[in-house]
């Protein structure tokens, strides 16, 4: 079973997974080679032949864990053509049996969800509390899929003329891809290959290269559940993978969550080709704090919104505005935020782990810079932590800037750390025109707790996600992922109607069947004449 397979033990934040059969990130301390990731082509594990690799490190160390091939243009081929071809018999499989694969997909997911998260601790930095919260809410996306004989249905209506009938109904498209991001290593892939699998399609993914090894176990799981090799394959890379996805004239549709530069490339690129393209970026999400709110709540789920997971996620609640006198509650917010604990994401207590990478650090240091030199407050600076045991590790604390005005570059670029920036403004009224004149429009929320201003603000605010006293306003998957301007590129966004929507094309016949033809007939019991 898998849950056996995972059984390793986990030392120092460092998952001892040397197991070179099935591509899962292998290493631990004692090694003097450096393990590698594999390529997972038509239904195996397949090392790959490039001379040109990729370190992934472990963020509270700094240490390389793995290193992920960048698949040659031949390997990438031969992914395409293993899902290419597996498409001729999953997409003509009974709906039924698709569903039979994602019942036992959830089983053996859920059964291994603690496995997956020190994956990705290791890999992505969060703590192992948050990394479970990432495969669960994953796993969601899985479960709903499992409702696919709902999903999928068609639409009828007879008798539409005189013996006429038309009928419409959902088929599959070929081959997709999905290029995801470091922030959410199993959360995102997951809401990308099990809605299009389920739905006929076969699937090539490209993980990020940063963090593959959760998108890899979850290739050796779902070959445990009994998905036919080639239905979903993986490709490692950066750019030129990328490119390849655009450009392959057998993948259909291409899904993305990631930046805005690699996000318009990929949109613009691939659209070009005559590809469906789904592509989320950029972010900067405002919280409304009205005077009337909750302030022990408003203050804890703020604090929670903007440094959980260090801020690296595309709904952190990254900028609060408050209104009016609620701009007193500053002092009792930055009390809360130094309060956090920052460590290495497998230590207990921990509350956010390390940001990717070093070069993320720098940029989000930077940001904060900028923002002091353009006459905003640093009234909490995480600059310059040191964490005892991982001084090599890329921490910043909770920081805290206010004062801030919409012209700072803090202000217009998304930070992607442990940064709250704060505003303030006299009226609801301001609050709203502040967030529909920013370009972005992924998500935002208010804390308030009058229904009519509520009301107001969901009614007024040019965003596609709103949350009513719920910071980060992400959707289950019975909706769909429905952020707006300059964070979605695309027609329809994730999972929900709208993913069954983005991996399928209809198909509508028209029928006439004329009552005139019917044949009547009965049954003869006289003895039969030969003439």
């Amino acid at each position: 079973m898998a849950s056996a397979v995972f059984n390793q033990p986990f030392k120092d934040g460092l998952m001892l997974m040397n197991r070179v059969r099935n591509g899962v990130v292998a290493w631990n301390r004692s090694m003097s080679v450096v393990p590698t990731t594999k390529l997972f082509i038509n239904g195996k594990f397949v090392d790959s032949k490039t001379e040109d690799w990729i370190d992934v490190h472990n963020p509270a160390t700094n240490e390389v864990v793995t290193r992920v091939p960048k698949a040659t243009e031949a390997e990438m081929l031969q992914a395409v053509a293993s899902a290419k071809e597996a498409f001729k018999k999953w997409s003509q499989l009974s709906i039924l049996s698709r569903q039979q694969v994602m019942f036992r997909y959830q089983d053996i997911i859920r059964k291994n969800m603690k496995e997956l998260a020190k994956s990705i601790t290791t890999e992505q930095g969060k703590t192992l509390i948050d990394a479970e919260g990432d495969v669960l809410r994953g796993l969601q996306v899985v479960e709903h899929c499992c409702s696919v004989t709902s999903l999928q249905l068609g639409e009828t209506l007879p008798n539409i003329s005189k013996d006429l009938d038309t009928y419409s109904y959902r088929l599959p498209l070929g081959v997709t891809a999905g290029i995801t991001p470091f922030n959410f290593p199993a959360m995102i892939p997951l809401w990308m290959f099990p809605v299009a699998i389920v739905l006929g399609n076969t699937s090539v993914i490209k993980p990020s290269e940063r963090d593959p090894g959760a998108c890899m176990m979850l290739m050796e799981l779902l070959n445990e559940a009994g998905c036919p090799p080639g239905v979903v394959n993986v490709i490692h890379g950066a750019r030129e993978a990328v490119s390849f996805i655009c450009d392959n004239p057998d993948i259909k549709a291409i899904s993305f969550v990631g930046s805005d530069q690699a996000g318009k490339y990929i949109y613009e690129r691939g659209s070009l080709n005559g590809k469906r393209v789904q592509s989320n970026m950029g972010a900067k999400n405002h919280g409304v704090v009205m005077p009337d709110a909750n302030k022990e709540n408003t203050l804890n789920q703020l604090v929670g919104a903007a440094f959980g997971a260090a801020g690296q996620r595309c709904m952190a609640l990254s900028t609060a505005v408050f209104v009016g006198e609620a701009q007193q509650w500053l002092p009792d917010l930055v009390l809360r935020a130094k309060a956090l604990k920052v460590n290495a994401g497998h230590v207990p207590g921990t509350d956010f782990g390390p940001v990717i990478s070093a070069h993320a650090k720098n940029r989000i240091c930077d940001l904060i810079q900028s923002g002091i030199d353009e006459g905003a407050k640093c009234v909490l600076d995480g600059r310059g932590l040191r964490v005892p045991g991982f001084e090599k590790g890329n921490f910043i604390g909770p920081t805290i800037l206010t004062d801030v005005k919409t012209n700072m570059k803090c202000y217009k670029e998304e930070i992607f750390g442990p940064v709250l920036i704060t505003l303030h403004v006299d009226t609801l009224d301001e609050a709203v025109e502040l967030i529909n004149e920013n370009p972005y429009g992924n998500g935002t929320a208010i804390f308030t707790t009058n229904g009519a201003t509520a009301r107001k603000f969901t009614n007024t605010i040019d965003v596609g996600q709103v949350g009513v006293n719920v910071p980060i306003p992400v959707p289950l998957p019975m909706f769909s992922f429905t952020g707006t301007r300059g964070s979605f590129m695309g027609d329809a966004h994730f999972y929900g109607k709208q993913g069954v929507n983005f991996y399928t094309q209809v198909k509508t016949v028209t029928q006439m069947w004329r009552e005139s033809d019917v044949t009547h007939s009965k049954a003869a019991v006289s003895m039969p004449v030969m003439q």
